[in-house]
């Protein structure tokens, strides 16, 4: 059985998310990032990036972790890939020209909108006031991924996903790395075919079955 190592509350929600997806059964690890405790060191601190077991498996203390049989793999993105790649179409490629098409477009999530989507998710507070410092960080970002957004704008316009015009794996990875930008109404209003695309992805019942399992862990 597949096992996932890390909390839904990080990037092991990808993985979780497309195992719905493709009806797989798993085994959850609730690994938690060390940052969220105020000692992780203790006697009787949860399982965490840090505790010695969990660095055994990820020596640079980061989650998700997957075991699949006796492959072993530390990023979120080559996960996923690897399980739809397994899985093949429809979530998954059915030819090595759209498998390069969806690596296409899970790479440009991660390199050209993750970095900017992440400071707005971290230091963006919808409706609330924001020291000056901070506001001016999170318009920074936002103004940088006004140009990789427009790419993706052009692409869903004319198109209803990012590949072959069915719901995929390069969906999924794109969708999870916007949706740490989605609060940011004033961007996203910018660009109204992928806001609808996101929704869509978003309306999926695996999305959803995701999304509580992730709203039922402690914040």
């Amino acid at each position: 059985m597949l096992v996932i190592h890390g909390v839904t509350r990080s990037r092991a929600s990808r993985i979780v998310w497309l195992c719905y997806e493709l009806d797989l059964d798993f085994k959850q690890v609730p690994v938690i990032q060390a940052y969220r405790l105020a000692d992780p060191s203790a006697p009787d601190a949860p399982l965490n990036t840090q505790s010695p077991e969990f660095l055994a498996l990820s020596p640079a203390g980061a989650i998700p972790v997957i075991q699949d049989g006796d492959l072993q793999l530390t990023e979120s993105l080559a996960s996923t890939l690897h399980l739809a790649q397994k899985a093949g179409a429809p979530i998954g490629p059915e030819s090595p020209a759209e498998r390069a098409l969806m690596m296409q477009w899970s790479f440009y999530a991660a390199t050209s909108i993750e970095p900017d989507a992440l400071t707005i998710l971290f230091l963006h507070n919808p409706g609330q006031a924001q020291r000056g410092e901070d506001a001016a960080i999170v318009a920074n970002a936002a103004e940088s991924l006004v140009r990789p957004l427009r790419v993706l704008e052009q692409h869903l316009s004319r198109h209803e996903y990012l590949v072959a015009d069915r719901f995929t794996v390069a969906d999924l990875n794109m969708a999870e790395v916007l949706r740490y930008a989605q609060t940011n109404h004033e961007l996203m209003g910018q660009f109204s075919a992928t806001s609808a695309w996101l929704d869509r992805c978003q309306a999926r019942p695996a999305f959803r079955r995701m999304w509580e399992r992730r709203l039922a862990e402690p914040e």
